[in-house]
């Protein structure tokens, strides 16, 4: 099974898993000033009261953040006055320091990344898995490994997912946190510790079946048009860009509801108020439509798809150049030992 998995990946797990941790922190480091940037413009146009939970992502993984005295002392502070997203990086780091740009990146290298590790990687050896046993129907592989990776990554996290929440919205220390969890499994069982996974995959699984689907295609193509048999970092780059952004704007509306759901939430913890049934996707998505029309379930568009653009093109050409280096190493250290047979 060893050398299958060499033959047809050309590198070993632990080597995807490097590659994939180095594109996990870059894509952090890259996309959470932006993020940044964005909140507080928002914030700036209608302040938030206290109170008020929004939620942050910055690439890799969604924050909820909870306002007191219409601050948060991460990632949102009183509104400045920028004039635009150019005067909002340079006053911010003129007055509170560069470091201010990765406001609450530790929980991002603590948490996604090690689920963004499990992810590629599951996904690489499921993929070459199915690529040899689908025989004619291997080009459906991508899809269907995609989807498997996902489901897999999100059960893993699901549980840590809700601790974090848990703690940003209660401001728990590790002790009551610990008397919360134990208290919530012996009245609910030990499933509560994976409420919210449902809608989590009902967004993540499509995103990751389409994203994987359309980025081998479009890879593959672009290797075709530009007549190279290895991707290069640009074709890599294009080809996830494009693929993120065709799987963003698919699964807005999936998106748009569990942002919805976990601001409720939040808000509710917040105020020590707990919910007595959580609502499902369908009745969100009802509750949308009604409020806002149609409209409503396509609601941040524009700054989904800035975001994840960028975020997913990054991300995979990462990737896949750690993935080249480490299979071009191995190819060369390979080399004298055939050389010393033959």
């Amino acid at each position: 099974m060893n050398a299958l998995k060499t033959e047809v990946n050309g590198i070993t797990p632990f080597q995807q898993m490097i590659s994939s941790c180095s594109g996990a922190i870059l894509t952090s480091l890259f996309v959470t000033p932006l993020d940044v940037v964005k909140i507080r413009l928002q914030a700036q146009k209608s302040p938030f009261s206290k109170g008020k939970c929004f939620v942050y992502c910055n690439g890799l993984m969604d924050h909820l953040c909870v306002c007191e005295n219409g601050n948060s002392k991460a990632w949102y502070k009183a509104p400045g006055h920028f004039t635009g997203t150019l005067d909002a990086f340079i006053s911010i780091v003129r007055r509170e320091g560069i470091k201010s740009l990765w406001s609450g990146l530790p929980p991002t290298l603590v948490m996604a990344v090690p689920a963004t590790v499990i992810y590629f990687t599951c996904y690489d050896q499921l993929c070459a898995l199915l690529r040899t046993r689908m025989g004619r129907h291997s080009g459906a592989a991508p899809l269907l490994a995609g989807a498997i990776a996902r489901v897999g990554s999100a059960t893993v996290i699901s549980p840590l997912e809700l601790i974090r929440t848990k703690m940003q919205s209660q401001k728990l220390s590790y002790r009551e946190l610990s008397v919360c969890i134990h208290t919530s499994v012996q009245s609910e069982g030990w499933l509560s510790l994976w409420r919210g996974w449902g809608p989590t995959l009902l967004r993540d699984v499509p995103f990751s079946a389409m994203y994987w689907y359309n980025y081998e295609q479009g890879k593959r193509w672009l290797c075709q048009h530009y007549k190279t048999t290895e991707p290069t970092f640009t074709i890599t780059f294009i080809a996830g860009a494009v693929s993120g952004s065709i799987a963003a704007i698919a699964t807005l509306p999936f998106d748009v509801v569990k942002t919805r759901r976990q601001i409720e939430l939040g808000e509710l913890q917040a105020l020590n108020l707990s919910a007595q049934t959580s609502p499902s996707t369908l009745s969100v998505m009802r509750r949308i439509v009604a409020e806002n029309g149609p409209t409503g379930l396509f609601a941040g568009f524009l700054p989904r798809l800035i975001k994840v653009a960028p975020a997913c093109a990054i991300m995979i050409s990462t990737y896949e150049l750690g993935k080249a280096f480490f299979r071009k190493r191995n190819h060369d250290r390979a080399r004298p030992t055939v050389q010393a047979s033959s």
